[in-house]
């Protein structure tokens, strides 16, 4: 079924066209990505499409009643007040309705028998209206969301929504979207704010979800994951591809080097027409040349796909000098800010070369450990330093490393005072910013041409030990690619910081997992350690299901010894007592191995040695072997429980 239609949609400002003539059609249940350029239009089709904004050609048709929710940039939360109330979003009714019936009871409880027939007929109106929509099934669905997210959802509905930090309103307006009602979930950039974790709980959530669903994002592993369809903005247009992200890779590829060949085809015959005109527009077939001349005005010009690609960061990263083979070295390492630790204990050694992948949740502490490091701060105990003949380069998350209160022309010049105008704008020309963009002020940027002047920047210090805070956070998936290639021909040494998968899986060689104030060496690559959190999902998942099943079994336990008391007697209710211990003595048992596995499985240092992966595989099956016998006690001893109870009643 057709949800949103989009007819040769056009939209210019003033005399800037930002793109036209795009089509395509959204059907219930699909799944888009929206691609393109930073500047392309992506933001501005979310708002087509919402009917925020009117194109300035085409149409937008949209199913009638269709519900869409779209991320604002800017957080506003209305008058919540907790952090729950403002997850709930358009569920603020229902909260107000649920404290109404609350207030409500208390009063019918109170005045009893003498509750008048208005009271009593207001309460069951408002009973029936928070029924009918959804009053008993939302706050568990805000619950699951808040708790995907990274929230606390017990916490939150105590939490004053003042106290969040930036990331965290932004985490908590995705969480606010996705428990909405909306047909048609629209998705900007809603990975910017999560960590490895949450993004990949999101992923499940919206593979899951029978909601329709466009996303703007940079992630490609997280694209790869969810999306089924692609649309492309280049070049003022956009086309549209089916499949997931990496057939629209593969798509992309054939359709660039098929309009690169109509393209020379083209420019080769216009260049025989031109050159018989040329040769004959004064001559005897001077009428020809002439009629030539006049089709071949008329002949709409194609356009080679390296037009667009031309804009594309021109990034090559050199290194002045070798340097020494110890890079980076950390000797018991303890970082804390405002009596808060965030690193405990830390040695390891960074060689020459490597690639160190740096993970862990938002706010545990990478961040601190890159700024110490680069010698922005001292660590409270231990020794962290870099290496002999070592040049680092620090490229900051806040890209704090940009002087705001310059030109580019300027910034660029400061680090090559030795070069004439035409060389400092040649290299921001290979940035993205040629002519008169050279003279614009850094404060004036957007994050993602932020974002370009500082790899700029960069580039021009040829270190050989680069320090990478988040370098995707900000550029668009062309830019991330430049990028990935750049760095993968880099002769130095990386460490990088990032939630972007597909470029950690590309590049890393090494990884540091950040949790709980310690980290993890792991001697391997990222793919290599995704493969082996497997096993400590799914031993979390394991201690979920048997946490569950541990609350059921109490709770029949607290059933059994209120019901089964008296008539001791009794033969068959005394055997089947003795029944119902048993089987809690080998839930118990049960319980104890499975907790044993999981504290195993839950290590991070498991997994760094053959012989510790080898132990986790092990484990891993005698988990899932132990949860089976566990069901099956658990089973035993409610059907034993369910039998003493109905010989109690009796």
């Amino acid at each position: 079924m057709t949800q949103v239609l989009i007819s040769n949609a056009g939209v210019e400002f003033g005399a800037t066209r930002i793109f036209a003539g795009i089509t395509f059609t959204i059907g219930q249940g699909d799944r888009w990505a929206i691609l393109g350029r930073n500047g392309s239009g992506k933001t501005t089709l979310f708002r087509l499409i919402t009917g925020s904004q009117q194109p300035t050609e085409g149409a937008i048709t949209r199913e009638p009643g269709l519900r869409l929710a779209l991320l604002e940039q800017h957080r506003d939360f209305g008058g919540a007040q907790t952090v729950w109330e403002a997850g709930a979003g358009e569920f603020a009714d229902l909260l107000a309705l649920e404290r109404s019936l609350s207030e409500q009871a208390n009063v019918l409880a109170e005045v009893g028998e003498a509750a008048t027939p208005q009271l009593l007929a207001r309460y069951d109106r408002d009973l029936e209206r928070f029924e009918r929509e959804g009053g008993y099934t939302f706050a568990p669905r805000v619950d699951a969301v808040l708790q995907g997210l990274g929230f606390d959802a017990e916490k939150a509905r105590t939490q004053p929504l003042e106290q969040l930090s930036g990331g965290e309103r932004g985490r908590l307006g995705l969480a606010r979207q996705l428990v909405s009602a909306a047909d048609v979930l629209l998705l900007d950039e809603p990975t910017n704010h999560l960590d490895l974790e949450t993004t990949r709980w999101l992923e499940e959530y919206l593979q899951n979800t029978e909601k329709t669903v466009l996303l703007i994002s940079h992630d490609r592993a997280f694209l790869g994951n969810v999306v089924d369809h692609v649309l492309h903005l280049e070049g003022g247009g956009a086309v549209a591809y089916t499949g997931g992200y990496e057939a629209f890779v593969a798509q992309r590829a054939e359709r660039r080097l098929s309009q690169e060949r109509a393209f020379e085809k083209q420019r080769k015959v216009i260049a025989e027409e031109e050159d018989y005109i040329r040769r004959n527009i004064a001559g005897q077939n001077s009428k020809q040349a002439k009629g030539r001349r006049k089709r071949l005005n008329r002949t709409p010009r194609l356009s080679g796909p390296t037009a667009e690609e031309g804009s594309a960061m021109g990034l090559r990263l050199d290194v002045s000098e070798r340097g020494g083979d110890q890079v980076a070295i950390a000797r018991d390492v303890t970082l804390a800010v405002e009596g808060r630790t965030l690193v405990k204990g830390f040695s390891a050694t960074i060689q020459r070369g490597e690639v160190v992948g740096f993970v862990g949740p938002n706010g545990s502490g990478k961040s601190t450990f890159l700024r110490a490091l680069a010698g922005e701060r001292e660590p409270t105990t231990g020794e962290l330093r870099i290496g002999g003949s070592v040049r680092p380069s620090y490229y900051r998350q806040d890209m704090a490393q940009v002087p705001i209160d310059r030109t580019l022309y300027e910034v660029i010049n400061e680090l090559r005072p030795q070069w004439e105008r035409r060389q400092v704008q040649g290299h921001l020309a290979r940035f993205g910013f040629s002519g008169d963009e050279a003279q614009r002020r850094a404060d004036t940027l957007s994050g993602g041409e932020r974002a370009r002047v500082a790899l700029a920047m960069m580039v021009l210090t040829r270190a050989n030990f680069l320090l990478l805070d988040e370098p995707t956070n900000h550029l668009d998936v062309e830019s991330i690619e430049a990028l990935e290639d750049a760095l993968e021909e880099y002769e130095g040494t990386i460490l990088l910081v990032s939630h972007d998968r597909a470029m950690l899986g590309a590049l890393t060689s090494r990884v540091w997992v950040l949790h709980d104030q310690h980290v993890t060496d792991f001697p391997g690559s990222f793919a290599e350690w995704e493969e082996q959190s497997r096993e400590r999902e799914h031993a979390a998942s394991v201690a979920a299901a048997e946490q569950e099943a541990l609350r059921r079994v109490k709770e029949r336990k607290t059933t059994r010894r209120r019901e089964v008391q008296g008539d001791d007697s009794r033969v068959a209710l005394r055997e089947l007592r003795r029944k119902v211990e048993d089987s809690e003595k080998e839930v118990a048992a049960l319980e104890g191995r499975i907790a044993e596995l999981t504290t195993l499985l839950e290590n991070p240092e498991l997994y760094t040695t053959r012989e510790g992966t080898e132990r986790s595989l092990l484990a891993g099956k005698e988990l899932d072997s132990v949860r089976r016998k566990l069901d099956t006690a658990i089973e035993k001893w409610t059907a034993a429980t369910e039998r003493a109870e109905q010989l109690s009643a009796t």
